[in-house]
């Protein structure tokens, strides 16, 4: 009792204090979280206090974000000239941080993050990842021993005490293979758990059901593949007989409500909307009830910039999010007001509370800045088309569609095999039930076109890991 108290007062004063934190002493309180749990069923309100933090303390905040932030700007400007030049340039003074003099600070771009890459670089790099390019050029992340240990314990940490992940459950991983980070990341916090984690990669929707049907209670994949998951079991008449599963995480592009429901009725799981980005790790974030995206406020700070100004978006107003990771989470290969480009709304005046009311929060991620289109009736966010679309009846997820802006109205491709059976007016009168003008037109899925219509995560659709593979030359495949 007395080292698990020990411990928690060691990862508060790094938390509070930013001073770098001991992975052993973080690993050691997942071991105790674990122990108290067998035996008391909870893992007491004392330890449960360390996954929020002293960052959800609104009158502690301001005071501790700016130290943050002071923090971070020292470990930028001594380990790279890239970020002295950039607080030079800004006339901004890295001692004196605050989240108002940040401002003055340009944000960062992917096309920076890809081709300066080596002049980013804080520490030694040790492990590189990538994202999966599915919104353009991969992006190559760099990061430390000490940052690839840290990680898992403290979101093992943070799951344990949450109830999300006991030495019970089985982690199947359908993501990417270039999400080296995310994966390494998942494995390691699940020997830490002592659960198990399968790594079966994007293969063929098939191969990836029959692993699930084995063992696995926790599915973490992107929502393009959970759709052709969804489809693939319909197909073969599976239910959530069939499965153990109990949650499924979904993160990296938009999640609709229809694909939401679909879902939890095929595998009976709780469907997690997750938030993360390979440039902005190990920050992540929360959705609410409410649907209220809450970014992690103890390991990165984060903004909601308005699209045409730069500046602080207005309550209601739509805007891009920008994280700065806090350094020690992140040393290696750190990032500076990074504008992840991905669509947001700053809260609005009115906004009723919900139960992560004491972290900043905004809207729900609406999809990518460069998605957007300016109609005569205002904007239209990748969210808007993509909640219509999953909810045709008959939809085969994951839908295939484009949109684009033409004459002051959103103009839907949609191939003939995705309209549900729908007409074009039908399917342009549920648009017009959200408030959007649209011309629908339906092409044969046959055409190259048709393929081409909006690139998913599970087009990077990967050889087989689940087969049996030949280990002798001229042995039958």
């Amino acid at each position: 009792m007395f080292t698990t108290a020990v411990r928690q007062m060691r990862v508060a004063f790094s938390t509070v204090l930013g001073r770098p934190f001991s992975v052993p002493v973080v690993q050691g309180l997942v071991r105790d979280a674990l122990a108290t749990l067998e035996e008391f069923g909870t893992p007491g309100d004392d330890v449960g206090q360390l996954v929020d933090g002293p960052y959800a303390d609104p009158t502690m905040r301001r005071e501790l974000q700016t130290r943050a932030l002071q923090r971070t700007a020292r470990h930028l400007t001594a380990g790279a000239p890239y970020y002295r030049d950039r607080f030079a340039a800004a006339g901004v003074d890295p001692a004196g941080l605050t989240p108002e003099t940040l401002l003055r600070l340009p944000v960062m771009t992917r096309a920076e993050l890809v081709s300066r890459q080596r002049d980013l670089l804080c520490g030694r790099p040790y492990l590189s990842t990538r994202s999966t390019g599915s919104t353009g050029t991969p992006v190559e992340v760099w990061l430390s021993r000490q940052e690839i240990t840290l990680w898992p314990a403290l979101i093992a940490l943070s799951l344990v005490l949450r109830g999300e992940l006991t030495p019970d459950d089985h982690v199947q991983l359908s993501i990417s293979s270039r999400a080296t980070a995310a994966i390494q990341e998942d494995v390691e916090l699940c020997g830490l758990v002592g659960a198990g984690c399968s790594v079966v990669g994007l293969v063929p929707p098939d191969e990836a059901l029959d692993r699930l049907c084995e063992s696995a209670t926790v599915l973490n994949t992107y929502p393009s593949y959970l759709g052709a998951l969804v489809t693939a079991a319909r197909r073969r008449g599976l239910g959530p007989d069939d499965f153990a599963l109990h949650t499924v995480n979904a993160g990296g592009e938009v999640l609709s409500a229809a694909l939401v429901a679909a879902a939890e009725a095929t595998f009976g799981a709780r469907i997690n909307d997750a938030y993360g980005a390979t440039e902005v790790l190990p920050v992540g974030g929360r959705f609410c009830t409410h649907r209220h995206l809450h970014p992690d406020p103890n390991m990165g700070y984060a903004e909601t910039i308005d699209l045409a100004t730069g500046a602080p978006a207005e309550p209601g107003r739509l805007g891009t999010l920008v994280v700065t990771p806090y350094h020690p989470y992140r040393e290696c290969m750190p990032v500076l007001r990074y504008d992840t480009r991905d669509l947001v709304r700053a809260p609005a005046a009115d906004e009723p509370p919900c139960e992560l009311a004491a972290i900043p929060g905004m809207s729900h991620i609406l999809g990518k800045a460069r998605d957007l289109l300016t109609t005569a009736s205002g904007p239209v966010t990748p969210r808007d088309v993509v909640e219509v679309m999953d909810a045709l009846p008959g939809a085969r997820w994951p839908v295939r569609f484009a949109a684009e802006e033409t004459g002051g109205r959103v103009r839907v491709t949609v191939p003939d095999d995705h309209t549900g059976g729908l007409s074009t007016g039908e399917i342009a009168g549920r648009f017009a039930g959200r408030g959007i003008d649209v011309e629908v037109v339906v092409v044969p899925m046959g055409q190259d076109d048709a393929r081409r219509l909006r690139p998913l995560r599970c087009d990077l659709l990967e050889q087989t890991f689940t087969r049996p593979v030949p280990t002798l030359v001229g042995e039958p495949v």
